[in-house]
């Protein structure tokens, strides 16, 4: 079926914002379900279950990661404050080069090496640490879910000797991180420095990656190096739906567009979901879904049209 999916935020993330009058009916006569939350984690079918995010990236960075286990250990910057350090930046937020990683490393790989855990960067704000396969870990957290929180609340889990264990261990690096005359250098460039890293996304590559979308369009690199796994179209999202052009050009199959990151439904509608309407009305796509991260599912058709008993919404809590 030639479909379209959008992952949207929790409907609470758009506060009082409203729909358009045309949205809103659109909306409110649309199939309405409630499913598990987090849709996004139902993108895919993976067997062994899991969601090991460092393996999949892994082996888009480097095509190593059959080789073992792997552990995400991505530079964040960290900002003490009076109730503890926040966690205020990861990732392409801090503008990281291979100059970066090339001289902030070789301080770090004694450390890891000393410890079991090789550490490398085949790419500048994607670090990974090397983990023979029968590793027992504490439970991580992705830098995502701990942004803008206390780092404190969110340390490597685990009262045992495992938790014990990668604590020591990120302390270590905080300390060798905090004292590189790197990250004067980035200080005074007006950067941030990279005083501490993120264990996340532990595991091995699956046996198998199923997918039942033709095309997966995101920014969540765990989504797009699935989706390599899985053998599907992906990529980075679009700034706005575009219907594919050209003779030929049509694209069967469903396609899944991830929107979690947007809070402004005024833009959502604008770029998203009228376009998307305007498709259904011309018999572009046969259905338009909107996947809310609280579980929330709106199912949008043509044939709806016809439904002039149901009220409109006014806004996506309605």
């Amino acid at each position: 079926m030639n479909r379209v999916d959008l992952l949207l935020p929790a409907r609470e993330r758009f506060g009082g914002q409203r729909l358009g009058e045309a949205l809103g009916l659109r909306f409110g006569r649309a199939d309405r379900t409630v499913e598990a939350a987090d849709p996004a984690a139902r993108v895919f079918d993976l067997l062994p279950r899991g969601w090991p995010v460092a393996a999949a990236t892994r082996q888009r960075d480097a095509g190593d990661a059959a080789q073992g286990a792997w552990l995400r250990a991505d530079p964040v910057y960290v900002r003490p404050d009076i109730n503890g350090a926040r966690l205020l930046a990861y990732g392409r937020a801090l503008s990281l080069s291979e100059r970066d990683s090339a001289a902030l490393l070789p301080a770090l790989k004694p450390l890891f090496g000393d410890a079991g855990f090789p550490i490398d960067a085949p790419a500048p704000d994607r670090w990974y640490v090397a983990l023979p396969r029968e590793t027992r870990l504490p439970r991580f957290v992705s830098p995502e879910q701990a942004l803008g929180e206390d780092m404190f609340q969110h340390l490597p889990e685990g009262e045992g000797a495992e938790g014990r264990r990668w604590r020591a261990l990120l302390s270590e690096a905080q300390v060798v991180l905090h004292n590189h005359p790197h990250n004067l250098a980035r200080a005074e460039a007006g950067l941030a420095p990279v005083n501490s890293l993120w264990f996340w996304g532990a595991g091995a590559l699956p046996d198998r990656v199923r997918c039942d979308y033709a095309g997966v369009y995101s920014d969540d690199e765990a989504l797009t190096a699935f989706g390599a796994q899985a053998g599907i179209a992906s990529g980075p999202l679009p700034h706005a739906w575009t219907e594919p052009a050209g003779e030929g050009a049509a694209v069967e199959g469903a396609r899944l567009f991830d929107l979690r990151a947007q809070r402004d439904l005024a833009l959502i509608q604008r770029d998203w979901l009228q376009p998307l309407a305007q498709a259904l009305d011309r018999g572009a796509l046969a259905r338009v879904a909107a996947l809310c991260a609280d579980g929330e599912r709106f199912e949008l058709a043509r044939s709806q049209r016809w439904r002039f008993w149901r009220k409109p919404l006014r806004s996506l809590l309605d």
